[in-house]
Order: C-alpha cells, then sequence, then structure tokens
C-alpha cells in the first residue's frame, strides 16, 4: 500500500514542533529552578532572622544578645524580605514552573499527534524503525512524567528529564530519521505492535525510575539545607531525597511487569517467526539482563541494609542497560533483531 506522503510530512512538522515546544518548556524550567533558589535561600534568610526573635520570646532574653554577628543581621534586616515581598517572588518562580508543565503538555499532545499521523501514513504501528522506536519511547516518557509531575513540589526535576529526553529526539530526528515506508517483512506482523508497544512504555518509565534514582544519589551527597559549594546550589531546588527515592522505587514497580510482559511477548512472537521462544540473540539477552536488573532493584530496596545508595545504583546500572540495548544492540551489534535500526 503507497505511502501517503501529506500525512507523513505533517507527522515530521509535528515532531519539529514537539521538539521546539519541549526546548521551550526547558527554558522555562530552567528559569523556574533559577528563581526557586533565589526562594530557597530567602526563605532560609526569613528563618535564620526569625530564629532569635522565637528564642528571645521563649527566654525574655533580647534578641541582640542571641545574634552571634550584629552587623550581619542588620544587614540581613534591611534586604527586602517582607510577607508581600517573598510572597511575590515566590509567585513569580511558580509561574514559570505552571507553563513548563502545560508546555509539557502541549509538547507531549503535538508529539503523541506526529507518531499517530506516522502510523496513520503507513497504514501501520508506528514502531518499525529506530526513528520510530525512540519517539514512541520519548513521548510516552514524557507522558508519564507529565502525570507524576502535578504538585508543585516535584516540578524542579522537569529539567533533568527533559535534557535527555531532547537529546535522545535530536539524535533521531537526525542520525537515525529514516522515510516513511513499509516496513520490512520480518516486521510485518500484529505482534509488533502487541510487543514493542510494551517495551516501549516498560523503558519509559524505566528511564523516569533511572533519572530519579541518580537525583536521590545527588540529594544524599547534597542534603537538604546542608547544601554546599556548586553541586549544593544546583540539588538546593530538588525535593528531598525520600521523596526521590519513591518516585525511582513506584515506577521501577510499573516497570518490571511492563518490561516483562514485552519480553515474554517478544518470546512468543519469536516461536512463531523464529521457530523458538529464545535463542540468547544479543537484544533479547541485553533485555533480559535489564529486567533482572530492575527484580533486583526492587528486592535490593525492600532488603535491610540496601535501602541507601546501594539500591539506587542497581536502578542506575538497569537504566544504563536500556541505553546500551537502545543504541548499541540496535545499531552496531548483528543479531536477529538488527532490522529495528532500518526502515
Amino acid at each position: 500500500m503507497p505511502v501517503n506522503q501529506t500525512l507523513s510530512a505533517f507527522s515530521d512538522t509535528a515532531f519539529q514542533t514537539a521538539f521546539v515546544v519541549y526546548l521551550l518548556a526547558l527554558v522555562l524550567s530552567l528559569i523556574f529552578y533559577v528563581k526557586m533558589q533565589g526562594v530557597i535561600d530567602a526563605r532560609r534568610l526569613r528563618e535564620h532572622i526569625a530564629e532569635p526573635e522565637r528564642v528571645a520570646v521563649r527566654t525574655g532574653a533580647s534578641t541582640t544578645d542571641l545574634t552571634d554577628s550584629p552587623d550581619e543581621d542588620t544587614a540581613a534586616a534591611d534586604t527586602p524580605l517582607t510577607d508581600e515581598h517573598f510572597a511575590a517572588k515566590e509567585s513569580s518562580a511558580h509561574k514559570f514552573g505552571g507553563m513548563t508543565q502545560a508546555l509539557v503538555w502541549v509538547g507531549a499532545a503535538i508529539h503523541l499527534m506526529s507518531v499517530v499521523l506516522r502510523g496513520l501514513a503507513t497504514y501501520r504501528f508506528p514502531l518499525g524503525n529506530m526513528y520510530e522506536y525512540i519517539s514512541m519511547i520519548c513521548v510516552l516518557a514524557m507522558i508519564a512524567a507529565a502525570i507524576v509531575i502535578q504538585h508543585r513540589e516535584w516540578r524542579s526535576v522537569w529539567p533533568w528529564l527533559l535534557v535527555p529526553i531532547l537529546v535522545l529526539l535530536f539524535f533521531a530526528g537526525t542520525s537515525l530519521y529514516s522515510d516513511s515506508a513499509p516496513v520490512v517483512p520480518a516486521l510485518q506482523s500484529y505482534w509488533l505492535p502487541v510487543h514493542v508497544s510494551t517495551v516501549s512504555l516498560g523503558a519509559a518509565i524505566g528511564i523516569v525510575s533511572g533519572i530519579a534514582s541518580l537525583l536521590y544519589l545527588l540529594r544524599m551527597w547534597q542534603p537538604l539545607g546542608k547544601e554546599r559549594g556548586f553541586f549544593g546550589a544546583v540539588a538546593k531546588p530538588l525535593p528531598n531525597a525520600k521523596k526521590l527515592d519513591a518516585l525511582a522505587y513506584k515506577s521501577a514497580i510499573i516497570t518490571l511487569p511492563v518490561l516483562g510482559l514485552g519480553i515474554v511477548l517478544g518470546a512468543i512472537w519469536a516461536e512463531v517467526s523464529w521457530g523458538r521462544f529464545w535463542g540468547w540473540d544479543p537484544k533479547e539477552t541485553a533485555s533480559f539482563i535489564s529486567w533482572v536488573l530492575y527484580a533486583a532493584y526492587l528486592h535490593a530496596r525492600a532488603t535491610a541494609g540496601w535501602r541507601d545508595h546501594k539500591a539506587a545504583w542497581i536502578n542506575i546500572l538497569a537504566l544504563a542497560t536500556i541505553i546500551f540495548n537502545l543504541f548499541f544492540i540496535n545499531l552496531v551489534v548483528s543479531g536477529l533483531h538488527s532490522y529495528a535500526g532500518l526502515n
């Protein structure tokens, strides 16, 4: 069946538009991030100034006697930290956070439209090559992240998610781009949307989980309220370590069964196509290793003595195997799945 070039062109335009919208969302999220650093500094300064007053009320001493540096406190008192000023400062920051969230949803909608139009243009499920596969993983990751990041306290995570997604999309849209065309005969099966879409969803949620573990390690290194140096300033707007660890854990709980189901469906398809369920093909092996690592992470996360950075490193290793599987196995290693990078 011939390709609908009009819908294909619309799909490409939607992909490029989504990339630009995500890029604008990244800019706004960075502005929000910097403003939140200022809000946190202002809040801590207010608390520092107010503490001697609270102690003075309890003890009956004067605030001058309770301050270690009168000159510093005098300078701090001159800082415009009234309730109105602080509220305006916080409102300005959250305004950019809200705009970031709105732009992400707009970008995800346009991105999803690109995927759907690609499928309609080729009269098949849009998972026939690496360009389409990465695009699908990215849009699922963005939708999953947008659902999770609803509360204000999580919006500081957006820059950390948008940067790798934009890198993946840029690489897919340039080096891996393929013109709309029918897939190779090996992929002309109803198992394509069933197996590959399930694996894509598992990988997308796994990416969110892995990034959350990376941020958890950063926050453990720079505890909330005790940040120091450059990395401390970078970590300052992030949620506390417990919340980041919970996000990684809950995401991995979804990743494990979804990815496992995708592997099982792939084995069934392999039996139909190649006459065997499992043959330790490089992609099969790498996918199985990823699944084992997610299982190991969840087990370690529930085991006493491993509920700290040790378990998080396992989750990060699982993320690394997904990325390795996505690029090296698909594009470099020769195997039965080598057609994944071709049209």
